[in-house]
């Protein structure tokens, strides 16, 4: 997108064709206005309002960067310790051998195996949300790049997710359980994340919300120009989207860092 980000511009190509609406979505669309961008606590307010499912929503960000995703040196990949986490049991698997599984088991890993691990993956089992991986087992895991990559649970260097001390593994995996959250930039130039759920308070929205924006600016790449974070969404699973006021809630979050 070239220019300022208005209502739902953050929305991906996959879903340019926008599905009719029912009686609730529209109800809620009618009491946030477009044209305007919230403050944090504003838009979090008004979210909780929004919210209609009869569900425990998930609580999402949209980040629209001024990046070429197309460009390697543009390429936004970090992770964040949300202080609250997501609200979600997150399920995680090791792939670890001798006494690196031993210590991953020990320390609450949900799956932990080698090469049987790896042939289940490749006759589809992913049940999982978060991959780790001792690193002399990446030679193997490597093979795994085109399911897991995809997916965004491919274990990586840069996201702490592949370890070199069976030590460390407990640690990791306490992050990863504690809220832990790995995002990165799609084709588009936008990051996704989820920040929380909707019965969350709004504290803990937005201390969440902060920590994701202080570590969003961490992960500015070199090879960025300009504006770097040109719209933000915060929006539910369900609801429509809110657009927060980008200089303002940038400088609230990088508060959180100070």
């Amino acid at each position: 997108m070239v220019g300022e980000a208005t209502s739902l511009d953050w929305t991906t190509e996959e879903h340019s064709i926008m599905p009719k609406h029912g009686k609730k979505f529209l109800e809620a669309e009618k009491k946030v206005d477009q044209d305007r961008e919230y403050l944090p606590e504003e838009a979090i307010g008004l979210l909780k309002e929004v919210a209609f499912a009869n569900f425990d929503e998930s609580v999402e960000v949209h980040a629209r960067l001024g990046i070429d995703p197309r460009q390697a040196d543009q390429a936004v990949r970090s992770t964040v310790i949300l202080p609250h986490g997501t609200g979600k049991k997150v399920r995680v698997l090791v792939f670890a051998q001798g006494e690196a599984e031993r210590i991953a088991t020990e320390a609450g890993a949900d799956v932990v195996g080698a090469d049987e691990l790896i042939q289940r993956i490749q006759g589809g089992w992913l049940e999982f949300d978060a991959a780790v991986a001792m690193a002399d087992m990446m030679g193997k895991v490597g093979g795994l790049g085109r399911i897991l990559g995809r997916r965004g649970l491919m274990p990586n260097p840069r996201s702490g997710t592949v370890v070199r001390n069976a030590e460390d593994l407990p640690n990791v995996l306490r992050e990863l359980k504690g809220g832990r959250v790995e995002f990165r930039n799609d084709r588009n130039g936008v990051v996704h994340t989820v920040v929380g759920r909707k019965s969350f308070t709004q504290d803990q929205l937005r201390e969440n919300l902060f920590a994701f924006i202080d570590a969003l600016q961490r992960a500015k790449p070199s090879g960025a120009k300009g504006v770097y974070v040109r719209s933000l969404a915060l929006a539910s699973t369900m609801s429509p989207g809110i657009m927060l006021n980008v200089p303002l809630t940038v400088q609230s979050g990088s508060t959180v860092g100070a």
